[in-house]
């Protein structure tokens, strides 16, 4: 898809499908959105309005308009012609596959499904498909217009042409693809933030620590090194001259401490609330809608700067 009409079906349309409308729209692409729920249009508009400044901070490409959203009434008018349908409705197998089976008879015969889930494996998602080969997982991050990274992954009936034609739309939509040769249920990134936060909930419910302190001990250090090479590189760095090689012989053995907690903690009552009042005590009375612009404002200026250091 290089510089030709590009148009873009989004079916669902909450956090994650209005990011992605708005992702589209601010890299030039045509964008139909259905959504049955009362309200979905009026709520993506507003989305759209309290995301643009930020988009617009980090680059809009040619031809993209707020204009170049339609909201229709039917799934089938939705799809119609779209070279890529991104499916987001509830993270649950049996509902997804209905709407993608949907999805599958209405579209035409080349154009790409796309799944938002966050952990599905695509072969179950294709079960219901009359054309398995046009489907992948594509999951992205929120917010879905700021982070680029996206993750496709394909099932066992996906084609390596559908593969490689969603990496290239997701491509020219200013997006960091990532191909995931080996389904596994989670993917890698949410897999990787899974076991931090487990073991972020254990150091809370045992009294080791506030959820404000570590929040502190990621945004200061490990976050700080992180937004700009991983967790291989940074480790790599530690290593010296020798890099990985001098501090896998220096601290692998540390690895069999039990220093983590492989099992989540039992969500009781009351690490509930220790979790709760600790976000809300640290937001300190500004609203969700307050803290995403902040957050915005903080990833226009952090990608910015990954982009110069880290291409």
């Amino acid at each position: 898809m290089g510089n030709e009409s590009k148009k873009v079906a989004v079916i669902g349309t909450g956090v994650i499908g209005n990011g992605w409308i708005i992702r589209f729209l601010a890299n030039g692409f045509d964008v139909v959105a259905f959504d049955p729920a009362d309200g979905a249009e009026e709520r993506t508009s507003a989305a759209i309005d309290r995301a643009w400044e930020s988009v617009e901070a980090l680059g809009l490409k040619e031809g993209a308009s707020k204009e170049r959203l339609t909201f229709v009434s039917t799934l089938e008018e939705a799809v119609q012609g779209a070279d890529l349908i991104q499916e987001n409705v509830p993270e649950r197998v049996d509902v997804k596959q209905a709407v993608l089976h949907d999805i599958d008879v209405h579209s035409k015969s080349n154009a790409i499904i796309g799944s938002s889930t966050s952990g599905i494996k695509p072969t179950d998602l294709q079960e219901k498909l009359k054309n398995p080969e046009k489907l992948v997982v594509a999951h992205p991050f929120n917010p879905v217009y700021l982070l680029p990274l996206v993750e496709i992954v394909g099932g066992e009936k996906t084609t390596q042409n559908t593969i490689d034609t969603a990496y290239k739309i997701y491509e020219s939509a200013q997006m960091k693809p990532m191909v995931i040769d080996k389904e596994i249920e989670g993917f890698i990134a949410d897999r990787l933030m899974e076991a931090l936060w487990r073991e972020a909930l254990h150091l809370v419910n045992d009294g080791v620590a506030t959820t404000e302190e570590v929040d502190k001990a990621i945004t200061y250090g490990a976050g700080l090194r992180w937004a700009q090479m991983g967790p291989f590189m940074t480790f790599h760095l530690a290593g010296g001259d020798q890099g990985m090689r001098h501090m896998l012989e220096q601290f692998g053995p540390a690895l069999k401490l039990p220093w983590t907690k492989l099992e989540a903690p039992e969500l009781t009552d009351e690490l509930k609330e220790r979790v709760i009042t600790g976000c809300e005590n640290f937001a300190n009375d500004r609203s969700v809608e307050e803290l995403e612009r902040q957050r915005n404002e903080f990833l226009v200026k952090l990608i910015d700067l990954v982009e110069d250091y880290w291409p």
